[in-house]
């Protein structure tokens, strides 16, 4: 497992794709967050919050975290090393367990530069340190955790297509069901007592518990859950080769 993480970390910031989504991601949450006069910009949001970083970053790891994924096992299908890799004394889901771990520290490399906001904004308020510490730690765990399961979701697209865009979109979409899908069907309001039931499957209602800088056990089941139920669904992919 440990080989197929170094090696899909090595793959991943020795390319393009890898270097290009850190960059991506830190440019457009700092552009928003402090260049552009529009809602999210932090100075003139006029307290001292990471509130609309928190808002930000999901629907930017929307595409991005896509981006990283989709080429984890499509391209390996595609240029015939799936095999290979298949041959290896490895167990399936040791291989897939490295994809998703390497995927992971990626989205974990490009949120650590982040901290420099809860700095900036932590000297920033008046007075000094008035930022909500609890909140926004939380925010960070809760944003880890929904980059998390956006990459489950595409290792999982990526193992059962060899088209990289394919994988791609696939990806979009289903991790954009999961994270804002639920809150449209609960938002309808026909399933009477069931409206909170189906708006808790949703990714959405459990990142924004765990904004509020209260770590619920039931949240992080969530998180697990769903990381937990695509794992394994990647795994029933790549054993169908064997049917």
């Amino acid at each position: 497992m440990f080989t197929v993480f170094r090696k899909e970390i090595n793959s991943f910031l020795s390319s393009l794709i890898g270097q290009i989504t850190i960059i991506v991601f830190l440019l457009i949450n700092g552009l928003f967050l402090w260049v552009f006069p529009l809602g999210f910009n932090i100075l003139d949001y006029g307290y001292a919050s990471l509130e609309n970083l928190f808002m930000l970053s999901p629907f930017v790891f929307l595409f991005l975290i896509p981006a990283i994924t989709m080429r984890s096992f499509a391209d390996e299908r595609k240029a015939g090393t799936f095999e290979i890799l298949m041959t290896k004394p490895l167990l399936d889901l040791q291989v897939i367990t490295g994809k998703f771990l390497a995927g992971v520290a990626l989205v974990l490399f490009s949120i650590l530069p982040t901290l420099l906001y809860y700095y900036s904004v932590y000297q920033l308020g008046d007075p000094v340190g008035s930022i909500d510490t609890g909140g926004t730690w939380g925010s960070f765990i809760g944003l880890l955790f929904l980059a998390s399961a956006f990459v489950a979701i595409g290792t999982f697209c990526s193992s059962i297509t060899q088209n990289s865009i394919v994988s791609f979109l696939l990806a979009v979409f289903i991790s954009g069901f999961f994270y804002i899908g639920f809150e449209f069907i609960h938002s309808l309001a026909i399933f009477g007592r069931f409206d909170l039931f189906i708006q808790s499957l949703g990714i959405n209602a459990h990142y924004t518990s765990l904004s509020r800088g209260v770590l619920d056990t039931r949240d992080i089941l969530y998180f697990l859950s769903l990381i937990t139920l695509f794992i394994l669904l990647t795994k029933v992919s790549l054993e169908s080769r064997k049917w």
